[in-house]
């Protein structure tokens, strides 16, 4: 055990927290998410399990040691609702409140549509998968600089 260091930032997940560089982008997602098929397009090619963790919790453990980018008008995007693209559901909300309580201001989030959320996703540095029961909890987060 570490102190300071949230208990459910895993060995594993704190490697790729640190080797991550600036502009890089995670992704955090629900259980649903096709996260396995989707690491073997990553740069670290696998999936950091953090099961038995919603997503909320585990946004507040990565953002608790991982600045989010002041570069960019958008740092995190999550994904549009399916046939009602303006909708904003409870973890979309709930995941704003995380980001901004972490960076200590408003954060702007975009948003992408399905497909082009995983295209996207992608290109990640690296997946954090959780148990979180969904749905549209999937979430990119682009790595700042200290």
């Amino acid at each position: 055990m570490l102190k300071g260091i949230d208990p459910i930032l895993t060995a594993e997940l704190l490697f790729v927290l640190k080797a991550m560089g600036h502009g890089d982008e995670i992704l955090l997602c629900d259980r649903n998410h096709p996260a396995t098929s989707l690491a073997a397009t990553t740069t670290h090619g696998s999936v950091v399990s953090l099961f038995g963790c919603d997503l909320v919790r585990a946004a507040t453990a990565v953002l608790s040691v991982m600045p989010i980018d002041t570069f960019v008008d958008e740092p995190v995007m999550r994904m549009k609702v399916v046939g009602n693209p303006d909708e904003i559901v409870p973890i979309h909300t709930a995941m704003q409140a995380v980001i901004n309580q972490a960076e200590g201001r408003a954060i702007t989030m975009g948003a992408y549509e399905r497909f082009d959320f995983y295209e996207a996703a992608g290109k990640c540095f690296a997946i954090v998968q959780t148990s979180d029961p969904g749905p549209y909890g999937c979430f990119l987060f682009k790595k700042g600089v200290l």
